[in-house]
């Protein structure tokens, strides 16, 4: 049965359904960047808010603002918005629901006023964004705002916006100028204080444009931190059907996910915002000590599995976390390197939470492909491991694994794997990090070379020493004899 409105009746004999009228519900959320983890995530707890309360003020209205956004575009619209979301444990059935939370699409190349509509409507009371770390234009080392000719283009006055931030700084502009309250900026991103980063960059990308407009938005808009966190694979065509055949439900682009889902916010919504604490949501004064723990931990956990396992042969993460010397080498990472960078977690056990993520990770219905894991490194080794690479060198503390971390994904950009199969590295800085990867094979260091990713690191011994020694022994021995043999160390 095809996902539609007129057939929510009869699915719901098969599958939940919005136990809300839909007709009701009132744009309050705009949504740039909606994708598998934003369904999954932050429209999935806003469903559950309207199950819950037939709350109605703050239904989301989606935007892609890519040319790539077309065809969850059509995905969408043909379904009238509506999506299956579907949980895979690792120790019973799929669990799938259709959420009904975000009521309307807007494609920005097709029709960019109509997106300006939606973000200048007073009745928007937050604007929240899954744009990637890429889409902040920031310098992955110091945190700066970066202009390139496409966003000082944009920023031109009566240039056409093209980008999340060119239609913020618009639709802000705009409400400036007609006395409307500005909204809420909400950063979704894995991205180290997003909020602030959020910030930082939409108030540059104003001031480029206008200098009073940036001034007005630092002043009068909310930039909350969030964190955000749920494992959420790229659908694929056993996805699809899977959901028709066990449970008769023929939906062009529904989302998997795991059963996990935690998002902590900072409290800080001047314009208003809906009462997700109801539903789970944390709202604290500083979500820091969380952001860290989950980019720490989990983010950085994925990144010392991927790479490494990769070349050793797998393409799952659940495949390599059934290989006993990667689990004691995740887990040694996690708890050695990790977690003495931390400050407390109010509320979390943290003995706890690194167990909880190996189990997570070892969840073979979730089926998240290493290749996911591996892509864009440049924007997330830097984000989420290095911080503990520096803080680890600052207490002249060890940090031989996450040096076999960056070792494994400077011999991953080499493109080649241990079979001497071709690597598909896919990221926005692939031609310059393949370059420097061929070049360490004369110059071991070649890949610390670029400092807007690695900083000081070449020159910092207690770094070098265990990295030129790791990848001399994925060279030499090769991945999963290296990761054994580093935790053979004594």
């Amino acid at each position: 049965m095809k996902l539609t409105p007129a057939n929510l009746p009869a699915i719901a004999a098969r599958v939940p359904v919005p136990r809300y009228d839909r007709s009701r519900l009132r744009p309050g959320i705009v949504h740039i960047g909606v994708g598998g983890f934003h369904r999954a995530h932050q429209a999935m707890y806003l469903d559950a808010l309207f199950n819950e309360s037939g709350e109605s003020p703050f239904g989301i209205i989606g935007v892609g603002v890519r040319p790539e956004d077309e065809p969850m575009r059509d995905a969408l619209r043909e379904q009238s918005t509506l999506y299956t979301l579907v949980e895979k444990g690792a120790d019973g059935p799929p669990r799938p629901r259709v959420i009904g939370s975000v009521i309307d699409y807007r494609f920005a190349p097709d029709a960019p006023e109509a997106v300006l509509s939606a973000l200048t409507d007073p009745a928007v009371r937050i604007v929240s964004l899954t744009i990637t770390e890429g889409g902040y234009h920031v310098n992955q080392t110091t945190g700066a705002f970066e202009a390139d000719a496409a966003v000082l283009a944009e920023a031109r006055d009566g240039a056409r916006p093209t980008s999340a931030f060119g239609f913020l700084t618009e639709a802000l502009a705009r409400r400036r100028a007609a006395g409307t309250a500005p909204f809420t900026v909400m950063s979704c991103d894995n991205v180290p204080q997003n909020g602030r980063i959020a910030r930082r960059t939409l108030s540059a990308f104003a001031r480029l444009r206008d200098e009073r407009l940036g001034e007005w938005i630092d002043r009068e808009v909310g930039f909350p931190n969030s964190m955000v966190d749920r494992i959420t694979p790229v659908t694929s065509g056993l996805d699809r059907r899977r959901l028709l055949d066990e449970f008769g439900v023929e939906d062009s682009w529904p989302v998997v996910c795991e059963p996990f889902s935690q998002w902590v916010v900072e409290d800080r919504f001047p314009a208003g915002r809906p009462a997700l604490e109801r539903v789970g949501v944390r709202f604290v004064d500083d979500v820091e000590p969380y952001e860290s723990m989950k980019l720490r931990l989990l983010n950085a956990g994925h990144q010392a599995l991927c790479h490494l396992g990769y070349l050793a042969g797998y393409r799952f993460a659940h495949e390599v976390c059934r290989d006993p010397s990667f689990v004691r080498f995740l887990s040694a990472y996690m708890e050695e390197e990790a977690t003495p960078t931390l400050e407390p977690v109010p509320g979390v056990d943290l003995p706890a939470y690194r167990r909880q993520l190996i189990e997570r990770f070892s969840n073979p219905e979730i089926s998240d492909t290493l290749a996911r894991l591996c892509t864009d490194a440049s924007d997330h080794i830097p984000k989420f491991l290095l911080p503990v690479v520096r803080d680890r060198l600052a207490a002249g503390k060890d940090v031989r694994r996450s040096a076999l971390v960056v070792a494994g994904w400077a011999r991953y950009a080499q493109g080649v794997d241990e079979q001497g199969r071709r690597i598909d590295v896919v990221d926005r800085r692939r031609g310059d990090l393949a370059a420097r990867a061929a070049r360490q094979l004369t110059d071991p260091l070649a890949f610390l070379d670029d400092e807007t990713l690695f900083g000081d690191l070449r020159s910092r011994p207690a770094f070098v020493e265990p990295f030129t020694r790791a990848l001399d022994s994925l060279h030499s021995i090769g991945a999963r004899a290296t990761v054994e043999k580093w935790e053979s160390r004594t």
